[in-house]
């Protein structure tokens, strides 16, 4: 593909007014109600017959998955898909096929990221402690989720990556089950490479089901699917919106939306791989951000040119463009450090570091999903082959949360043993406290224990 003098200028947003700059990045999407693309809304009406909000979709699919089961998860599969399996589970012989199917490369390529996503959540692994002292014994115990069901998108959005990222953290934490559930293609089957990364992830079971009904049947359990404990993935947005309503029933991992790059770059980057970096965000689909906060004029001005230059040569050209002008941006700051208070700001999923000596400003980072340390570190690299999961907080929730991480798949019980003298010593302020809430039964099964002959 070849530039094109037909197509117009790039209009991608450029500030120079910090002020401006700050209430731009901090003006984030949500999921509060979310509009549907047309495609969507058709289908909507031709499965419910009236104009329902992807709230009440949502709402719909999984009050009756709840109540019907795997009916209620086949009827609505035969309504969006067209059809439905003839069995839900996918045979294990079907997976070790795909593996066999799909290229060496990319059967390599799929072995070398495994092993590296393995080692660097290895690390992670922490164990339970009691302290025992001569007042009694304090401590936790670190025990694994039994049971894990990980979303992975299938049609045209294929992410293997994704569930080696999710699938390969519980296997090191030690979730006793790990099960996916995955949409079938046009062709009525999981696609090989997602059955061929479940081979390699060492997943348990893999369940050919998708949307909604996936998120409910692995939420409530049904004949077929079993429930879990925790349900991790990303999805559309009747996905993410089925994983919003079911947490309590079951934890969930995060409610991801589009996808997020902010690079910092100074006058020593490079303008050809600074616009490759945004165009590489860009491409995953019109939703995603791509954000150059730069100090250098001249440079804002050259990767201007090399985005439309270089994604005019890609496939992806047109949803690299309505990225780019809907919600990319470039912001001109006056030093680094304003750079990066302005990257604080925005606490973006992936945080690229184009300057010189970028390690000189990693201190000065609070929010951020991942940091990419120089050139030679493209966010690209973290998606599928660095070590750290690429599963991580977009839409400003770096504030408060963090990538998939081993500890993700555990739980945390606490042990409390005290002896006879320190629950005599404790038990002047535990009962302050009870008769201060109102909690007379409280404060009288402390007592008790000291009126108690057997404590003597």
């Amino acid at each position: 593909m070849t530039e094109s003098t037909t197509i117009p200028p790039f209009s991608i947003r450029t500030i120079t007014n910090l002020d401006a700059a700050r209430r731009a990045l901090t003006r984030r999407r949500g999921f509060e109600e979310p509009e549907l693309s047309e495609r969507m809304k058709a289908g909507v009406k031709r499965v419910f017959g009236s104009d329902l909000t992807a709230d009440q979709v949502v709402d719909t699919i999984l009050r009756d998955v709840r109540a019907e089961g795997d009916a209620a998860v086949a009827r609505y599969t035969i309504a969006f898909d067209g059809a439905a399996p003839a069995q839900w589970e996918v045979p294990r012989s079907e997976w070790d096929e795909a593996l066999a199917a799909i290229s060496p490369e990319l059967g390599d390529a799929l072995h070398v990221a495994a092993e590296r996503i393995r080692r660097f959540h290895e690390k992670q692994t922490r164990t339970s402690w009691i302290d025992f002292a001569p007042d009694g014994a304090l401590g936790q115990i670190v025990r694994p989720l039994e049971r894990v069901g990980i979303y992975t998108p299938g049609g045209t959005a294929l992410y293997p990556s994704t569930l080696l990222m999710t699938a390969i953290p519980a296997r090191v934490a030690g979730v006793s089950e790990i099960i996916v559930c995955s949409p079938p293609g046009r062709d009525g089957r999981v696609a090989p490479v997602i059955l061929a990364a479940a081979a390699v992830a060492g997943v348990d079971r893999v369940f050919q089901v998708g949307g909604a009904q996936a998120i409910g049947a692995m939420a409530f359990g049904t004949a077929s699917i079993p429930h879990v404990d925790k349900i991790y993935g990303p999805g559309n947005i009747f996905v993410v919106l089925a994983k919003q309503r079911v947490y309590g029933v079951v934890a969930i991992d995060q409610l991801p939306g589009p996808t997020e790059t902010l690079i910092v770059a100074d006058e020593t980057a490079n303008a050809r791989i600074t616009a490759a970096d945004m165009i590489a965000q860009s491409e995953h689909d019109p939703m995603s951000s791509a954000i150059l906060v730069t100090t250098s004029e001249s440079l804002a001005v050259e990767v201007r040119d090399e985005l439309e230059r270089q994604s005019a040569l890609l496939p992806r050209a047109s949803i690299i463009r309505q990225s780019l002008e809907a919600h990319g941006m470039i912001v001109i700051a006056p030093d680094r450090e304003t750079a990066i208070d302005l990257a604080n700001t925005y606490a973006p999923e992936h945080l690229c570091l184009l300057l010189n000596d970028p390690w000189s400003v990693v201190p000065l980072v609070r929010h951020a999903g991942g940091i990419f340390v120089g050139e030679h570190s493209p966010e690209a690299l973290g998606d599928y082959t660095a070590g750290p999961s690429h599963v991580m907080p977009t839409g400003g929730t770096a504030r408060f949360s963090s990538p998939i991480h081993v500890q993700d798949f555990t739980k945390v019980i606490s042990v409390a043993a005290v002896t006879k003298e320190t629950l005599a010593s404790l038990a002047p302020a535990t009962m302050a406290i009870a008769r201060a809430e109102g909690l007379d039964g409280h404060a009288r099964a402390i007592s008790i224990r000291l009126e108690d002959e057997r404590l003597d």
